[in-house]
């Protein structure tokens, strides 16, 4: 099927620059992750993913990492192991 439709959509340039990077590194372009993120769309008659406000406690907890405050562990192997 020819693809003949344009879509145009603004964002930061850091941000574009950020995504293609993480694109380029799954070996696909803007336009594919475009085109997959459509089909998944049409897939799930919807969004593919569930899209919600965080609750007063999620909020806290991201504050808390954005500033390192209250943060123990260091490492993904120190995670893994304070699960246990």
């Amino acid at each position: 099927m020819s693809k003949d439709a344009f879509i145009r959509a603004r964002t930061t340039t850091d941000l574009k620059e950020r995504v293609e990077a993480i694109l380029a590194r799954l070996g696909m372009n803007t336009s594919e992750a475009i085109n997959l993120f459509f089909h998944q769309v049409e897939l799930h008659n919807g969004l593919p993913f569930e899209v919600k406000l965080p609750n007063a406690e999620t909020l806290s907890a991201l504050k808390d990492l954005e500033t390192n405050r209250d943060v123990t562990v260091t490492s993904l192997a120190e995670f893994k192991q304070s699960l246990e």
